[in-house]
């Protein structure tokens, strides 16, 4: 009312409607700015936006997303990396599929900024064989890992003990391959299920490996002793036996004396 007011008083109402214009612009820029669609993608307002992505070979993650979306669906594409902090502007996304693509891996920090809003995360049908052990801290969301190659060790251990997975899922999370050969082709959960823990093979292979260091270095610094002492033996051996081919003191006295008695 007051920039109404000051506008239908104003003495130069070009003045007025200039500046009338000008606001309007700033405000339908800050809008599309809020709600910009990438091109290459389809947007749509749900009480929110929601992304749609699905099948366009992209290769990266779209960059300048909407602020404002709570559905992205990035599913059969060719992506292969998801970097930290991809998705740290988007406090509002609930659902996020990344399916059928090439993934290999995510960085820790990835899902950074979306943790408490997220509640569903498709992982499913990638190139995932291992994860960092922060990929997934604090987050909430249900998670979806199956069709995926995991290789079955302390790690993978460690990132699923603080992970909700899809229990319509979860059975399909198997070992492609795996620190002990006889779980392979089984069920990741019904292996830790049954009291296997990988992380005590890890500590395992570990120690065993450090003994076999210390035998290694051990048995090189004996096998050095032993050559050092033979080597100085057989140089004492050489010393006294050319100690002995010397002329004795007492004849070397004698031939001395015979000498001066014939000058």
């Amino acid at each position: 009312m007051g920039a109404s007011h000051r506008c239908r008083s104003s003495i130069k109402p070009d003045s007025c409607s200039s500046r009338s214009f000008v606001g309007t612009l700033w405000l339908l820029s800050g809008i599309m700015t809020a709600y910009a669609c990438p091109k290459i993608c389809h947007c749509t307002d749900r009480n929110g936006v929601v992304v749609q992505c699905t099948s366009q070979n992209l290769e990266n993650i779209p960059l300048n997303l909407p602020k404002d979306t709570v559905v992205l669906l990035l599913s059969s594409n060719r992506i292969r990396h998801i970097p930290k902090e991809t998705f740290t502007e988007l406090h509002r996304l609930r659902e996020l599929d990344l399916s059928h693509n090439a993934i290999e891996s995510v960085e820790v920090g990835a899902f950074q900024g979306i943790s408490d809003s997220l509640r569903t995360l498709d992982l499913s049908n990638n190139h995932l064989s291992s994860l960092p052990k922060d990929t997934f801290a604090k987050l909430h969301a249900r998670v979806r890992l199956s069709h995926n190659p995991w290789h079955c060790e302390c790690s993978l251990q460690e990132v699923l003990r603080e992970l909700r997975l899809d229990p319509e899922t979860v059975n399909e999370v198997s070992c492609s391959t795996s620190v002990q050969e006889e779980y392979v082709g089984r069920p990741v959960i019904q292996v830790l299920d049954s009291g296997i823990n990988f992380c005590n093979f890890h500590h395992k292979t570990t120690d065993v490996a450090m003994f076999v260091a210390m035998f290694c270095w051990f048995s090189m610094v004996t096998a050095y002793i032993v050559y050092y002492i033979k080597h100085n033996q057989e140089d004492a051996r050489r010393h006294m036996e050319y100690l002995k081919s010397l002329p004795s003191t007492s004849h070397v006295s004698k031939d001395y004396d015979t000498a001066s008695s014939m000058f």
